[in-house]
């Protein structure tokens, strides 16, 4: 699983302490930023488990930076089969 954020963060020193903090708050996460990229985007990706994304946004929110979820263009397969009501309705 990939989860992708939206980012204040500019400093490649803070996205180095950034990267280090994340990967031993979240044994099995890798983290990497793109400060090239506008939206300055961290990739958080764990084989393991789903990303816990608020926990993410948090632990950048106590470090004195924003993040926000970047949505896909394209639901993923487990966004579909979660919300497709026609292939797993809500009693």
């Amino acid at each position: 699983m990939v989860e992708v954020f939206k980012t204040n963060v500019e400093d490649p020193r803070d996205a180095v302490l950034l990267i280090d903090r994340i990967q031993k708050t979240f044994v099995g996460y890798k983290a990497n930023f793109d400060l090239e990229d506008c939206d300055k985007i961290l990739r958080v990706k764990s084989n393991a488990s789903l990303i816990q994304s608020i926990l993410i946004i948090n632990l950048l929110g106590k470090m004195g930076f924003e993040a926000k979820i970047l949505s896909d263009e394209k639901p993923s397969m487990l966004q579909i089969m979660l919300f497709d009501k026609t292939h797993f309705p809500v009693s």
